[in-house]
């Protein structure tokens, strides 16, 4: 492994569950591996329910039982002369150090790796953790309690871990989900006044509302757009604006 090249750490963190942490690993995670030429690898630490080994386990089953998806794997892993990226479970406490481990393993340089967190800050180990991030990825919708709950937990970070000086964290990045063009503008520029006020970082990017966010591919579909194998189809990243947050995305974390 290349000594000077750097791994940057990255966790999408909540310490409210349901709003979109674990699929936007994998969003993320395979745009960036399959598409867009990085190396990635993921640590699934979010004790006990451990989503993404669970998801990466149906994937397998779904692309080999679905003929279309087969083809498209097989061309997907043909062309980009790869593997899948790995998802390993471990626990909050040490997940830094098996990250370090895995990274001097490689043999490939890393370019990213992605942590999936428990959603308690009273979880042994998670506070050391998130220190350890480069860089924290917090969605949030525009509900009362999840907006106070994240308010709360982004300030934790901010206020206390970054300042304490023994951190790694570089930004914490707020960004609006499930957004529906049918609610109140006036309602999400009050919240983006409050948290401009709280002196907390929010993305431009905006993904748009869509059940494709909690569906995963189906018997007979034909285009993917949550999966640990395949990247998420283009024209589906466009209609949520997806797309648009990837791009924000890498430039945040500079690559």
């Amino acid at each position: 492994m290349n000594a000077k090249h750097k791994t940057v750490f990255v966790a999408f963190s909540s310490q409210k569950g349901g709003v979109g942490k674990s699929t936007f690993t994998t969003l993320v995670a395979s745009t960036m591996h399959y598409r867009l030429g990085y190396n990635v690898a993921v640590f699934d630490a979010d004790f006990p329910q451990h989503s993404l080994m669970k998801m990466k386990d149906r994937d397998l089953k779904m692309v080999m039982d679905n003929e279309a998806l087969k083809k498209l794997a097989y061309k997907q892993f043909t062309t980009i002369n790869k593997k899948a990226y790995s998802i390993m479970q471990h626990k909050a406490d040490s997940v830094l150090d098996a990250a370090r481990e895995f990274i001097n393993a490689s043999s490939v340089p890393v370019d990213v790796i992605f942590f999936d967190l428990p959603g308690t800050v009273n979880t042994p180990g998670i506070l050391k953790a998130l220190a350890g991030m480069h860089h924290i990825f917090t969605p949030i919708t525009a509900d009362r309690v999840v907006m106070e709950s994240t308010l709360v937990f982004s300030q934790l970070l901010q206020n206390i871990i970054m300042k304490q000086g023994e951190t790694s964290i570089e930004s914490i990045n707020l960004f609006w989900n499930q957004v529906d063009g049918r609610e109140s503008t006036p309602l999400y520029n009050v919240y983006d006044n409050l948290i401009d006020e709280l002196g907390l970082s929010l993305m431009r990017s905006r993904i748009k509302n869509s059940t494709r966010f909690r569906k995963e591919s189906e018997v007979n579909s034909k285009t993917i757009f949550r999966s640990t194998l395949i990247p998420p189809d283009e024209r589906l990243m466009k209609a949520c604006q997806l797309d648009l947050f990837i791009n924000e995305f890498l430039k945040i974390i500079k690559l």
